[in-house]
């Protein structure tokens, strides 16, 4: 067998476990079905040259992983207006936004920037759409936890790196924040965020007890009972 063939075969491999994923597949995940020696940059050259700006579909970059999304001009045309049964609270939208621009950050400090406390319920929300996970625990007195943003929130929201936020002077010019208006002081830049990033990376590689742990300390159930928690939190709070 040719170099060619056995390169093209590779590409196929890789591109049909992306297309079977539900989710961004890890390029250490993609290596487990190549061999070692072999340039996964080639790989991924080729199948994106076989799905160009012909076709509907294109191979997109998410986070560490990657993902076929159908291309943003094709989109448009495909959008459905439906209604949203439980779309985001205020406070939902003001913690994930602090989360996005300050990761990893502790619930204290979330607590801080906004100046009021953060109830339960809030951070349930965000962790049943897993937008946001534990991102390891703080070298300081008393090890708080600390969190960040997902793989899920970055293909969610069309974002290819976290870098690709919008800084503080893109949200002015866009209207989206006032002048003399700062959210929790100062807006930390997608380039800061990418260095702190980089700098946390072994606090990230969490094992199996560390989130667990994680999930009892926000209130919630390893199991499926998360929303009856919240619920009966809820019920005792009306009371």
């Amino acid at each position: 067998m040719t170099e060619q063939k056995m390169l093209l075969g590779y590409a196929a491999t890789v591109e049909a476990i992306i297309f079977a994923s539900d989710k961004p597949v890890r390029e250490r995940e993609l290596r487990h079905h190549i061999p070692d020696e072999q340039d996964m940059a080639e790989i991924i050259d080729m199948i994106r040259q076989r799905f160009d700006v012909s076709c509907g579909i294109e191979l997109r970059q998410v986070g560490d992983g990657w993902a076929f999304r159908t291309r943003a001009e094709v989109a448009e045309r495909l959008n459905q207006h439906k209604k949203i049964e439980r779309p985001l609270s205020r406070a939902a939208l003001e913690v994930l936004a602090i989360i996005a621009y300050h990761q990893p950050i502790t619930r204290a400090e979330i607590e801080e920037i906004r100046g009021i406390s953060l109830s339960k319920g809030t951070m349930d929300i965000l962790l049943e759409l897993i937008w946001i996970e534990p991102r390891g625990r703080r070298r300081t007195l008393g090890r708080p936890l600390t969190w960040g943003t997902s793989p899920a929130f970055l293909d969610h929201f069309g974002l290819d790196d976290i870098t690709d936020l919008p800084g503080l002077d893109e949200l002015k010019s866009a209207g989206l924040l006032r002048k003399g208006q700062i959210l929790g002081a100062q807006i930390d830049s997608p380039a800061t965020i990418q260095n702190d990033k980089s700098e946390k990376e072994d606090a990230n590689l969490l094992d199996d007890q560390l989130i667990e742990g994680a999930m009892v300390e926000a209130g919630l159930s390893v199991r499926t009972d998360v929303v009856s928690e919240r619920d009966h939190d809820r019920e005792e709070a009306d009371t």
